[in-house]
């Protein structure tokens, strides 16, 4: 009868035990078919190349993930994160490395001070950089294709983040990641956020440090977009100092772009400038570089999970007075469907 009795309580308390922690299994699909269009021009011949391919990750990167966390009473809890990237038309991962959950893997607190996390996340100006960015922030924003600002290390390991609670409408995060190497400088990283009715603003920043081959290098954002109705106004400013750690590599850069919503169909388009600075890579100089980009694109959703997307993005790079590197003309154009769990 003792037995019975101690053998009801433990059941009881793990199931209790149970019922104030959870795990769940999430992931993202995106898969398309893409027709892409390369033209060399300043080579010695003019170079062009022309592609078609079915690709995982057309609009946005293909993972899954499992997620959890665990009531400790009094508003605390305790939470991770585990997320890897995997191709869709292959099955092979993302990662070059042997790196099991190379987007994700941390565990952390939350309360009623905000929220921490310890290991590989991501950084708070990576939480912004595409908050303000039309064409679904996907492979398709010109944005993406042609801003040095979007050259960051989003994911360092060996950080400390924390994220502070909403306090009127206004957020913002801080990182500290360890490069816990004698030649190589941490990296740290913070945002401040607005969000209040139709505006939303983003301010994020990020340093990574000296390397034996690199220059430090930092990146600046700042973002905002404006719904009225059906439209959705998005605003983009970037600036970087030592892209790609090269020194006096410089850029300014924006976007301007426009979500239209009506029913089940989401329109979007934008158009997307960069200018660099004139600098050196090593003996050979490199004039003032200019690019731009536009873009445009479609989903319609089968479901809250499921849709279907279809657009088309040109972008172009012209290098003033140099013949080491040559102009360069791009697009693509992409269909394609994203699902998920």
């Amino acid at each position: 009868m003792k037995k019975s009795l101690i053998a009801l309580a433990v059941l009881a308390s793990t199931g209790a035990a149970m019922a104030q922690s959870s795990v769940t299994l999430y992931g993202r699909l995106d898969v398309g078919f893409n027709f892409t269009s390369k033209e060399t021009e300043g080579a010695n011949p003019v170079a062009s190349e022309d592609q078609t391919k079915i690709d995982s990750s057309m609009l946005n990167t293909t993972y899954w993930g499992l997620k959890g966390s665990e009531d400790l009473g009094g508003g605390l809890k305790a939470n991770f994160d585990f997320q890897a990237g995997f191709n869709l038309d292959d099955g092979a991962g993302t990662s070059t490395s042997a790196t099991a959950f190379s987007r994700q893997s941390w565990v952390g607190l939350s309360g009623g001070f905000g929220a921490t996390r310890i290991g590989r996340t991501t950084t708070p100006y990576d939480d912004v950089n595409g908050s303000s960015n039309a064409m679904f922030d996907s492979y398709l924003a010109p944005f993406n294709r042609i801003a040095t600002s979007t050259t960051y290390n989003a994911r360092p390991n060996n950080t400390l983040y924390y994220q502070a609670p909403d306090m009127s409408g206004f957020s913002g995060a801080l990182s500290y990641s360890l490069a816990e190497s004698d030649t190589t400088d941490d990296t740290y990283s913070a945002n401040l956020t607005y969000a209040g009715g139709p505006f939303k603003v983003q301010f994020g920043y990020q340093f990574e440090g000296e390397t034996p081959t690199l220059k430090e290098k930092q990146f600046t954002r700042l973002g905002g977009s404006w719904e009225m109705g059906a439209f959705t106004f998005k605003g983009t400013w970037g600036q970087v100092e030592n892209a790609q750690g090269i020194d006096g590599r410089d850029a300014d850069e924006w976007q301007l772009g426009l979500d239209f919503k009506t029913g089940p169909w989401v329109f979007t388009g934008s158009y997307a400038q960069s200018e660099i600075d004139s600098y050196y890579v090593g003996t050979n100089y490199v004039n003032e570089e200019s690019r731009m980009g536009f873009g445009l694109a479609a989903a319609y959703a089968l479901s809250k999970r499921t849709f279907v997307y279809g657009g088309y993005e040109q972008d172009t790079k012209e290098i003033s007075g140099s013949s080491n590197y040559p102009d360069l003309d791009h697009s693509v154009f992409a269909i394609g469907m994203q699902h998920k769990f």
